[in-house]
């Protein structure tokens, strides 16, 4: 699945309640995470869920390197948000990761004003995290 294909499906969705179970839905298609990527390394902090994000190794040249992540969480929509991310990113640069607004995209389908701030809050969280993993590759580079 792709992004496009994402929004596309997010378009033919009117009900929130319809929007919710396909998030939830996206989150069940998550490959799983192993157990022992359940780490407090790995956990996002500022989430009220448990989320956890492992960065996959680096793939593409050292000059550009392509970073790859797993997610999981104990939360079905948080679990779906984490796929939307996971599929925004999928197959980017450290750089492109750093270019791109994740925000702007969960602006686009609405989240913001339906999470409550808590789960907002989570979602800058896991976002950072992302970004901040794409700083520290790009600095090594």
């Amino acid at each position: 699945m792709t992004i496009d294909e994402i929004r596309e499906n997010f378009e033919l969705l009117d009900e929130w309640d319809d929007r919710y179970r396909y998030v939830i839905e996206l989150g069940r298609s998550l490959e799983p995470m192993p157990d022992e990527e359940h780490t407090d390394v790995n956990k996002v902090r500022g989430c009220t869920s448990q989320v956890w994000l492992a960065r996959q190794p680096d793939r593409g040249t050292p000059e550009r390197p392509v970073l790859h992540f797993r997610g999981d969480s104990d939360a079905h929509i948080v679990r779906g948000l984490v796929a939307i991310l996971l599929t925004l990113y999928a197959g980017k640069t450290a750089q492109e990761i750093l270019d791109t607004d994740a925000l702007a995209l969960f602006d686009e389908f609405g989240f913001r004003e339906h999470l409550t701030p808590q789960r907002s809050n989570g979602l800058r969280a896991m976002v950072d995290r992302i970004r901040a993993d794409a700083r520290e590759t790009v600095a090594a580079a």
